[in-house]
């Protein structure tokens, strides 16, 4: 216990940003003799790269509820017991699907000027008739929320956001919020749609999805996306100080019943059977390109990894499960359906893989304090890999954030290097020549090698301190 609590500390101190030493004799030699052969095993494994080659090649987009969705759903279940998980299973998740129609915009003054532009997931039709209308211009998303005027009403609103670009993605946040809550404060406001730069850090002509939402009893509008280089242009037209005029039509379906399915793989534990390691990507993307990084790569990493682990012929202590959920992209209701179903379940960790197919870079954990110890030796362990210890205050994925947040659930987190992903995020360049096999490969390698000591572990990473409720401002 003395050697666990000292290692506790040199990782509270290395997470803080203090180079420390550790130790790695709270795991038995043969188990770090395992993460040593997975560590190297990964680096020379190309089944991950040949997974997402599969999906998209076979399968390609599989919007939630499409029949390419379904495709996919099979797909993963005969890939899963072809590559002899003793444990493999589909569980039904019910959702309501939303499909794309033919869409089309143009700038019809002061000067006519076509649009690249697609219509955001979830988005309502536009009368048939179309619209036509001024546009209401806004520099960013905060702008448009400042507004009290009547300078939206019967217009199309136009919110400028730009996304910036940063390695670990965090330039995202802002202009999502400004996709998904964008609809809903223009519709406050009388407009009769929503247009929005594209959430990305491209220069292409290609216009990026996402999906979008509205609030219950305020007026659901049309909402779309331009291309950078379009909304560049509706920027400049702003210089000429003239109405700019746009027509938009735009015919989408939502609302339609289906079903899809989580798809669960699993490694059944030994003496800890019962604490659960859940992993895993969303199995689903936009039709729009063929969801290679977003997310075959995830679905096709964590996989990989895990049957690694299967391969070594150890059976893990805890179970390990791979889960490939439905719908992230545009409802989240795989996630819902797993934390319904598992939320009473104990689980070691939750970690997911939904951000591309670029180098993982660094390793961070939400664990109790108690087993600080164990997550700097893991640590320690990925570090041949160019992978340096972050801290202990690690976040998730969305669609193992749903269980986590309402279980209170210990987390894994892989930083992967993110500075070009929304290039290509939600558009029809994600495609499968955006991976670099040799990446995927050290990815499996960091997967395989934390998850085998995470299964490993003599002290287990829950039970959380609880949640500290911050008073009603």
């Amino acid at each position: 216990m003395f050697k666990i609590r000292r290692a506790a500390l040199a990782v509270a101190l290395c997470f803080a940003g203090v180079a420390t030493g550790s130790s790695a004799q709270s795991f038995s030699d043969a188990d770090l003799a395992v993460a040593a052969k997975l560590r190297e095993a990964g680096q020379s494994s190309n089944l991950a790269y040949e997974l997402v080659d599969s999906l998209v090649t076979e399968v390609g987009a599989r919007p939630a509820g499409s029949e390419n969705d379904k495709k996919a759903v099979d797909w993963a279940v005969a890939k899963l017991k072809s590559l002899g998980f003793p444990v493999v299973r589909a569980e039904a998740v019910p959702l309501k699907a939303w499909r794309r129609g033919e869409a089309h915009a143009h700038i019809t003054a002061p000067f006519a000027q076509p649009l690249v532009m697609t219509a955001l997931g979830g988005s309502v039709a536009a009368p048939k008739e179309g619209i036509n209308a001024e546009v209401a211009y806004y520099p960013d998303f905060a702008a448009l929320k400042a507004d009290t005027s009547d300078k939206a009403r019967g217009r199309i609103v136009f919110v400028d956001q730009k996304t910036e670009r940063f390695k670990d993605g965090r330039g995202y946040g802002p202009s999502s919020t400004a996709r998904t809550q964008g609809p809903a404060e223009a519709g406050k406001r009388g407009a009769l749609a929503f247009a929005i730069r594209s959430v990305g850090t491209d220069h292409d002509r290609l216009a990026h999805t996402g999906a979008t939402r509205y609030a219950e009893g305020v007026p659901a509008i049309p909402a779309f996306a331009v291309s950078v280089p379009d909304a560049d242009t509706i920027a400049r037209l702003q210089r000429y100080g003239k109405p700019v005029k746009m027509h938009l039509a735009m015919q989408n379906e939502l609302g339609i019943d289906a079903v899809s399915h989580n798809v669960i793989a699993e490694i059944p534990g030994t003496d800890l059977a019962d604490e659960i390691i859940t992993i895993g990507g969303h199995l689903d993307s936009w039709d729009l390109g063929q969801g290679a990084i977003d997310d075959g790569a995830g679905v096709a990493i964590t996989a990989a990894a895990a049957k690694l682990i299967l391969d070594t012929g150890v059976k893990p202590r805890r179970t390990i499960r791979v889960v490939m959920f439905a719908n992230e992209e545009n409802g989240l209701d795989g996630g819902r359906a797993y934390s319904e179903t598992y939320k009473h379940q104990k689980h070691q960790l939750v970690a997911e893989s939904d951000f591309g197919a670029g180098n993982i870079y660094r390793f961070q954990t939400r664990v109790r304090p108690e087993a600080l110890g164990v997550a700097m030796v893991i640590a320690e362990q990925l570090k041949p890999l160019g992978v340096e210890a972050g801290n202990n205050e690690a976040r998730t994925g969305a669609d193992t954030g749903t269980i986590q947040r309402v279980a209170n659930l210990p987390i894994l987190s892989f930083s992967q290097d993110g500075t070009d992903y929304f290039d290509y995020h939600h558009t029809a360049n994600d495609t499968l020549d955006k991976i670099d096999p040799a990446k995927l490969r050290q990815n499996v390698a960091v997967w395989a090698t934390a998850v085998w000591l995470s299964s490993q572990s003599p002290v287990a990473f829950h039970p959380l301190p609880p949640v500290e409720k911050k008073p009603a401002q």
